[in-house]
């Protein structure tokens, strides 16, 4: 997973990141937000309600997933 950089930025994510949460351990501590974990799964992209940084998911979900 790489670190966003800026509101504009997408950020690919796969199998592997999920459960997907925001802020990512990646993310500077000063631009830290709460904790909110995103169902990138159920459409394939998703936006942070608090940063706007845009995850796409890309690859095949895990079996249990929609």
């Amino acid at each position: 997973m790489e670190a966003a950089r800026s509101p504009q930025t997408v950020v690919e994510v796969t199998a592997a990141d999920l459960p997907l949460f925001c802020p990512t351990p990646s993310m500077p501590l000063w631009s830290s937000h709460p904790r909110v974990y995103l169902p990138v799964e159920e459409t394939g992209e998703i936006v942070c309600p608090y940063c706007s940084t845009r995850y796409k998911f890309t690859g095949e979900l895990p079996k249990g997933h929609h």
